[in-house]
């Protein structure tokens, strides 16, 4: 597998606090990367380093096959959750300037710019200055000014903070469609919905160090149950439960349901799912049979929490 981004044994330190221990990742190419972890994990010190706006104390960053080199920032594009845009300069003039400042020559820019603002339908903002846009107007001029020069590697920290929800799905499309026309993100958030629908891969970094990284769906083979939502119509709850319990681990849970009937989680162990509906099929009516795959959430909150997570730290 090619690998855009290769992390090797970063450590990072800000006096006697370490921010980094030897975190090694791994992005392939053309993906989707969930960088994950809670507050205060590192994720904001790595990024920096990748950006080079700070150098590591020691460790190496790999990109596209070269350690990481000045000339590099020019293949990066990175939206940080803290935007940066001049609020008295005009939105066109902004656009063009911070362009340049990634390689482009004043006519492809213009040219570029003239794609995404007809794209993304902001032709009359040209003209504002950006202390006259709304939070999500203005979070749209910071995308289009991270995308704009196609670079190798994009960088979206916490993308669609300030967005409704039509324009939070508009910008999920257009990471999407990055990613189609061979884009490789790296996409940090605490939003694990928007992990769910976009990420590939993660990595999720706890207290400095990385505890995990692979597939979205290798690790959520590791963290898997073998456990079913199951809802049943049935008369004979007893003659039901007695069944259930000689062969599985039975507890009554909660999901939305348009229908009033019973609701169990239960863990079949190294039984099949055909084994358990056989059960479930003779004392009653099935309305509801799903397998409790792991959410990223799930992982996250089990991952961090057995890892002695302190939320005051």
């Amino acid at each position: 597998m090619n690998h855009i981004l290769e992390v090797r044994k970063v450590v990072k330190q800000y006096g006697d606090y370490t921010a980094l221990n030897e975190v090694s990742l791994s992005v392939p190419q053309g993906s989707i990367y969930g960088l994950l972890g809670p507050n205060g994990a590192g994720k904001t010190s790595l990024i920096r380093i990748i950006n080079q706006i700070t150098m590591p104390d020691s460790g190496a960053i790999i990109l596209d096959g070269e350690a990481l080199h000045p000339k590099h920032v020019q293949h990066i594009g990175y939206l940080p959750e803290e935007r940066g845009l001049y609020k008295s300069m005009k939105v066109g003039e902004q656009c063009l300037y911070l362009a340049q400042l990634k390689g482009l020559s004043k006519e492809e820019a213009k040219k570029q710019l003239e794609f995404w603002f007809d794209k993304l339908e902001i032709k009359g903002w040209w003209n504002k200055k950006i202390q006259e846009l709304s939070k999500g107007m203005a979070q749209k001029i910071q995308f289009v000014v991270t995308v704009l020069h196609k670079p190798k590697l994009l960088i979206f920290d916490e993308p669609f903070s300030g967005f409704d929800p039509v324009n939070a799905n508009l910008i999920k499309d257009e990471i999407l469609e990055l990613k189609k026309n061979g884009s490789t993100i790296i996409f940090s958030t605490h939003r694990m919905e928007s992990v769910e629908e976009l990420c590939d891969d993660i990595a999720l970094i706890h207290q400095s160090n990385k505890l995990i990284e692979g597939k979205l769906n290798d690790v959520k083979r590791q963290f898997r149950t073998n456990s079913f939502e199951v809802g049943i119509l049935t008369a004979n709850v007893e003659g039901l439960m007695y069944d259930l319990t000689q062969k599985f681990t039975v507890a009554q849970t909660h999901f939305k349901s348009l229908n009033d009937e019973l609701k169990l989680e239960i863990q079949i162990g190294n039984a099949t799912p055909n084994d358990l509906l056989n059960i479930l099929t003779q004392r009653g009516q099935v309305t509801h049979f799903m397998e409790k795959i792991p959410t990223a959430n799930d992982i996250f909150i089990q991952t961090v929490t057995s890892n002695n997570y302190n939320p005051n730290a």
